[in-house]
Parts: structure tokens; C-alpha cells; sequence
């Protein structure tokens, strides 16, 4: 197979998609109503991130926000942080999702390991919402409270977050694969008045009871007084052996009608969680109104959904894509649920799910389509999918050979968008637009509304160079506060440290003069040799790409005098033998299609990449271990997806240090 080059054109809608697109009808409307006229996305990119006031303003308009007290100002104020946007309204996120005058149609598809495929109509949703909102106020849950869940990506957790907010109620979640530990580390921080807990979940084929951790769940909180019980791996589960706790159907059955909250634009909607790999992870607050506009402008105008779609994302309860599908009701659209391992029983499991439920849009991982390309399948031939329209990428950077596989072996005639952004805003910096071609390994745009820029070591605006992502603009979404963090000290010094003013996400980017986008990895751990800076995915794509390699981690570390030591790290296809061949074929790869001076100094097999509970490679961890930092103050293990991979590498810090390599 020729692999087609960065920069390659892949794809473009025909006139008839362009055109029947919520972003073509959103610029019409622009021009009937504030007669205005754009002649490419860009120019309208550009005028949305000039204009804030009327570009979120006309956003407000054009998707007929809903609101029982009107704003007085769109902002009031464009400093960083502090951003304060439509003061004066009142309004509610779940009015929204449930305000579709829908019945039989259905709101909710839900697959997992433990239960076949089932569909939840938007009337038994919104009864059901009903029934949690007046259980949760007889439970004395108010406005302001928090309520935390320990469940799966299954129908409760949508139910029983709308619910939440329905009352004002501050949501808070996280996967039952999260240890006890993780979840007290994020939970006790906000002070929580109810759990929602499963008992257990299955997945890869095997059986998790939880109901250990809940235990030890309710003695870490002490703010809890109630407990309610989802029976999920046993549906005769109880709650016994647990403190003021109750069964989930003793939740249904109660009130009859929905009524919604009014809270102020800037009303804590959720709490998000940094990986929080090192220390505590933060607690982000994002608010009703934040999340409401700017997931209706990027659900509606980037990803293109409505009533008529199936929208589903590859995610679990404790990582933000999880609330961008829930937000997926926003649009009317179906919005459809797996609980399970992505490879239990093969790799074919969620293109058979993309089958058997119509969906319109698949949303995954990057790391996901290059193990579906390593195996070999063949998702276009063996399942039907003439119902797909796009295929969403995020994670991690999406490398051209990903881009090249999914024209080749999915779908020839299909929108491919790959965006990246962060559980910081709960949307995307840079993401897909229906109106604009696709070029091999590039993010098509900066997402409207969201000023992103590259910056230069001396804070200039570059084009063409990499440089650091930065947003010199406030969006709504921005969090509110982190919790429990006085005077904004740490928010303050998690994105406006480097640049006062100005927000720095991390990440290298690349801007083009097209206007598209590339990323090149975390900007704190890119490899800097010789005078020559590399961000790691570039490695990684190298190397990847070679049939032997399923993952990889490249390290970079500084020694005594300057000089450098860089180990690759590979793991490798079943099989397959770390040998001096091998090891020549990689630095070769690295040589030809990178450069010579970021060949690895040496290279070493291992069984598993380290990585967060949201799939992040573990790099500056590692990066801290292997120069002497004590593993506890290195990483926190109970936020690792895979706390035994750290071993190898505590060893082999031991190992340089004898050897007085480091």
C-alpha cells in the first residue's frame, strides 16, 4: 500500500451536503438576519473570534437558547480569567436536552457485555428524569448540592445527570474501572450529598464486582446521606452491607412533573477532573450557560448533528467526551451508549454496533482506528454501514496512514473529522467542519469562536512553525473556578503561567496557512536534540507505522553536562522478538522519515504503555521516574490505567543509576 503523504487531499462534500448542512443554513441566516456575508469558513472564523459579542449572541439566536430572565450584556469582560458571559440570564442545560417535542422516537440506544441492545423512547427518558428529580429533592438534595456517580456509560448515568441538573444540582462522575482511591481523590474534594453506584460491570469478557469499593466509598465521604444502588453485573443485587442506601427503582415511580431550575448563565453545571497523574487532580467547574452555547455550536455547526442522526463516542463516564454525547440530546439527536472493551470478543465489536444501530456518526480514538488498521480488519467489507456520515477522532494525533485506512477500508464517501481540545473547556480548539475538504493527517479547522494560535517562544503568532497552542480569547466553556482553589492560584498556574493573559493549553500545534491544524504532542515533553525540537507524535507516527510495532514511548533525558540520553520504548506484536534487526529497522525508520539526530539512543521492549484512565501516554511521569523522582511523588498509580507498566521503568532507573548513565 502507498502511503499517501501529510497534506494529501482526501475528501470533500458535494454541493448537496454542503448545502444541507446547520453551517451553511447558520451563514444564510447571518445573512438575512445581520446581513452578513462570508465567502469562506475562515473569514467567518476570523469575524467570530474579532466579534465575541456577536458572534455568541447570534449563536444564542440562531439555536433559540431559552431563558426565563434575559442577558444584559453577551460579555462583560474579555480578561483571562474572570470572563464573565450573558450576565443576567437564567436558564436551565437539561430544559434544553428535553425540550424536543419527541415521544416514541428514540432518545437513547445502549449496548454493553452485560446487556443486548436496547432503545429508551424520549418520553420513558424524560420520565424517568422526572422520577430521579423528585426522588433526589425527597432525598433533600437543593440547588448547589453535589451529586456523584460511580457508573458505567449506561442509560441511568444520562437519566440521573439531567435529573441533576433539572434541580440545579452539581453533577460529578467517574468509571467504575476508576480504584477506590482515584475516585475518593476526585469525590472527597467536592463534598458530595448522594452516590449513584453500580454494583459491578463485565468487561473483556470478565466480571468486576465494585461493591468493596462502594463501601469504601461511603466511609471516605462523610458529607454522603444517601446511597442509591444500581444493580448492573447481578440485576438481583441489594444494598447490603451498605450505609443508607437504597435500590434504584425505589427512585422511579415518583412526581409527575418535570420542572426546571432557573440558575444564573454561569451556574456550576458539572465538575470535570484533570488526569491528575501528579498531585491531586484538579476539580474543573464549567456552568450551565458555558456548556450549553458552546456544545450547541459545536455539536450543531461542527458536527453537524440533528434530529435525524445516531451520534455515538467511544467514551466512559470519566472522560469528557462522555458529556459532549450526553449533549448530543441538545441537537434532538439519538444518542447511542456501549459499555464494554472496544476489542471483547475482536476489534469488529463497534463497527457491529455502528451496523445494528444505524449510526450516522462514530466517534473514537485515534489510538482505536491504528489498532483496528494493525489487525487487519476490514469494517467497510464485513459490516453495513451505508448509514455512516462521519467518523470523529480525537485522543491523540490522528497520523496520515489512520486518515489513509479509514478512506480505504471503511468508506470512500465519508467525512472524516479529527479534532483536539481538552476536558478543560469540554470541547474543541481545533476540530471538523462539513463545508471544508479533507487533507491527510490535518485537523480541518480552528473551531469557531475559539481564537487558538501558535505561538513563538517570545509570544508571536506563527504560521507554518510549530509552536505552543495558546487562546487569546475567552469562550464560555473556560471553567468557572477549580474547586476548593483560593484566589484561582492553581488555575491560574495550570494555563496562564507562561503568558499573562493568554491561555496555554500544552500542546504543540502547527497552524498552516490554510487554515488547518496539526498537533505534535504535549509541549512539556518534547524532545529537543542538537538544537532541533520534535514534538513525540511524530515519533510515534514513525514508528507505528512499522507493521511490528503496536505502541511505543520515547523519553528524552537531560544528563550531567548537558548532553542528552533518549530511550524508545516498543511494544511490540505478539510474537515478535526485541532483536538487532528489528532494532536497525526502527532507527532507520526514525532516520529516513524524521531525522538522524532524533534516532533513540537505545531501545527497549515492554509489555504495555503506561497511560492515564483516559488513554495519555504517561510521559512526564515516566520522564520524572527515570531521572530519580520517587515514584509517589512522580505519579499518582491510582490515576494510571495500568499502574504494573510504571514497574519497568522504576527498575530501569535503578538500572542507569548503577550504571551511572544518569
Amino acid at each position: 500500500m502507498a502511503i499517501i503523504p501529510e497534506g494529501a487531499f482526501l475528501w470533500e462534500g458535494s454541493e448537496t451536503f454542503k448545502q444541507s448542512t446547520n453551517l451553511y443554513r447558520y451563514m444564510q441566516w447571518l445573512t438575512v438576519t445581520r446581513h452578513l456575508s462570508f465567502s469562506s469558513y475562515e473569514d467567518l472564523w476570523r469575524w467570530s473570534v474579532s466579534d465575541l459579542e456577536a458572534f455568541w449572541s447570534s449563536v444564542w439566536n440562531f439555536f433559540q437558547l431559552k431563558a426565563s430572565k434575559p442577558y444584559t450584556r453577551v460579555l462583560e469582560s474579555r480578561t483571562m480569567p474572570g470572563a464573565r458571559w450573558f450576565s443576567g440570564a437564567e436558564l436551565n442545560y437539561a430544559e434544553h436536552a428535553l425540550g424536543h417535542d419527541f415521544t416514541d422516537r428514540p432518545a437513547i440506544l445502549f449496548q454493553s457485555e452485560i446487556r443486548s441492545l436496547e432503545s429508551i423512547s424520549w418520553k420513558e427518558l424524560k420520565d424517568t428524569v422526572t422520577s430521579l428529580a423528585t426522588a433526589l429533592r425527597n432525598m433533600g438534595v437543593e440547588r448547589g448540592d453535589r451529586v456523584v456517580a460511580y457508573l458505567p456509560n449506561m442509560p441511568e448515568a444520562v437519566a440521573t445527570m439531567l435529573a441533576c441538573a433539572s434541580i440545579g444540582a452539581i453533577w460529578s462522575s467517574c468509571s467504575p474501572d476508576f480504584g477506590s482511591v482515584s475516585v475518593i481523590d476526585r469525590f472527597r474534594q467536592i463534598e458530595p450529598k448522594v452516590l449513584f453506584a453500580v454494583d459491578g460491570y463485565r468487561y473483556n469478557g470478565k466480571a468486576f464486582d465494585r461493591r468493596q469499593v462502594v463501601r469504601e466509598l461511603q466511609n471516605a465521604l462523610p458529607t454522603l446521606t444517601q446511597t442509591v444502588l444500581v444493580p448492573y453485573l447481578n440485576p438481583k443485587a441489594t444494598p447490603e452491607g451498605l450505609s443508607n442506601a437504597i435500590l434504584w427503582r425505589d427512585c422511579l415511580d415518583h412526581g409527575d412533573t418535570l420542572s426546571f431550575e432557573q440558575v444564573p448563565f454561569d451556574h456550576p453545571l458539572w465538575v470535570l477532573y484533570s488526569s491528575g497523574t501528579t498531585g491531586l487532580p484538579k476539580a474543573i467547574v464549567q456552568g450551565h450557560g458555558g456548556i450549553l452555547i458552546e456544545h450547541l455550536k459545536s455539536i450543531g455547526l461542527h458536527l453537524n448533528l440533528t434530529p435525524d442522526d445516531r451520534f455515538f463516542w467511544f467514551t466512559t463516564t470519566g472522560w469528557m467526551m462522555w458529556n459532549v454525547v450526553l449533549s448530543g440530546l441538545l441537537a434532538g439527536a439519538t444518542i447511542l451508549l456501549y459499555d464494554g472493551s472496544p476489542g471483547y470478543p475482536d476489534l469488529n465489536v463497534l463497527w457491529r454496533f455502528a451496523e445494528q444501530t444505524g449510526m450516522t456518526v462514530f466517534g473514537t480514538s485515534a489510538g482505536y482506528i491504528t489498532s483496528c488498521m494493525k489487525a487487519g480488519i476490514e469494517p467497510g467489507r464485513d459490516h453495513d454501514l451505508s448509514e455512516l456520515v462521519s467518523i470523529g477522532s480525537t485522543g491523540s494525533p490522528l497520523p496520515p496512514e489512520g486518515f489513509q485506512w479509514v478512506y480505504e477500508h471503511v468508506k470512500k464517501d465519508l467525512w472524516l473529522a479529527s479534532t483536539s481540545g481538552g476536558t478543560d473547556i469540554c470541547s474543541s480548539f481545533v476540530t471538523g467542519c462539513p463545508l471544508l475538504p479533507v487533507y491527510s493527517g490535518e485537523i480541518q479547522c480552528r473551531s469557531l469562536g475559539a481564537k487558538v494560535e501558535a505561538f513563538d517562544p517570545e509570544g508571536r503568532t506563527v504560521i507554518d512553525q510549530v509552536g505552543e497552542l495558546v487562546v487569546t480569547e475567552p469562550m464560555p466553556s473556560m471553567p468557572l473556578y477549580f474547586w476548593n482553589d483560593p484566589g484561582d492560584a492553581r488555575y491560574r498556574d495550570s494555563y496562564f503561567d507562561m503568558y499573562p493573559g493568554v491561555w496555554r493549553h500544552g500542546d504543540w500545534i502547527k497552524i498552516t496557512a490554510r487554515g488547518t491544524a496539526i498537533i505534535y504532542g504535549r509541549s512539556d515533553s518534547t524532545i529537543n536534540r542538537l538544537g532541533v525540537r520534535m514534538g513525540t507524535s511524530e515519533i510515534y507516527r514513525t514508528v507505528e507505522s512499522l507493521p511490528e510495532v503496536l505502541d511505543s514511548l520515547v523519553i528524552d533525558l537531560e544528563v550531567m553536562g548537558g548532553s542528552s540520553f533518549m530511550p524508545l520504548f516498543v511494544v511490540l506484536q505478539e510474537g515478535t522478538v526485541l532483536d538487532n534487526a528489528l532494532k536497525q529497522k526502527i532507527r532507520d525508520q526514525i532516520r529516513k522519515n524524521l531525522s538522524p539526530r532524533h534516532v533513540p539512543d537505545e531501545i527497549y521492549q515492554i509489555q504495555e504503555v503506561p497511560r492515564t484512565l483516559n488513554g495519555k501516554k504517561l510521559e512526564v511521569p515516566i520522564k520524572k521516574i527515570l531521572t530519580g523522582t520517587p515514584v509517589h511523588k512522580a505519579v499518582n498509580l491510582d490515576s494510571t490505567a495500568n499502574p504494573g507498566a510504571v514497574d519497568f521503568f522504576v527498575q530501569l532507573a535503578e538500572q542507569l543509576k548503577a550504571e551511572k548513565r544518569l
